[in-house]
């Protein structure tokens, strides 16, 4: 018998607004040392894995705000589901408004850092949070996220697409 494993599914949204003749999407950067020097294809929208039988869109209000430390209000707009490098199942939704990045205060996790230093360190599960128009997010993005930005354009009617 296999021991139990971990859900490999996660639920995020995708938080959009219309900047003047353009349409912007926030992204997050992930906390900690791994992280801290990469920048293109390496941003994600706010997600996190799901409880056992919890619904999707609630576990992406949760986990939306333990990431931002903001309330989603707005109703959620399904963008479907994706399945990024390694496997993970994303379930994702748009949600229309706007936030300040600067007020955003993120959940924090622990882990040993250096490695096999024994030393045990606490980083921010997101170090940042950024408004990118559409051209950009592409840039920034994970690959395996990059289909919802496309997504999220048909389904506000964007004509807007990634660079050549």
């Amino acid at each position: 018998m296999k021991p139990a494993q971990r859900s490999s599914s996660s639920a995020g949204i995708l938080m959009y607004r219309r900047a003047p003749a353009k349409l912007e999407v926030l992204l997050v950067h992930p906390g900690g040392p791994y992280w801290r020097r990469k920048d293109d294809g390496s941003w994600s929208i706010p997600k996190g894995e799901m409880n056992a039988g919890e619904e999707a869109a609630i576990a992406a209000i949760r986990e939306f705000s333990e990431e931002t430390g903001l309330a989603v209000a707005a109703p959620l707009e399904p963008l479907g589901e994706i399945r990024q490098r390694g496997g993970k199942r994303v379930i994702a939704f748009a949600v229309e408004g706007d936030l300040d990045v600067s007020a955003i205060t993120s959940n924090s996790f622990e882990i040993e850092w250096p490695p096999r230093s024994g030393k045990m360190q606490k980083f921010p599960e997101i170090d940042r949070a950024e408004w990118f128009c559409l051209p950009v997010a592409h840039a920034k993005i994970i690959e395996g996220q990059r289909l919802l930005l496309d997504r999220l354009a048909e389904l506000v009617g964007q004509s807007e697409r990634k660079p050549a």
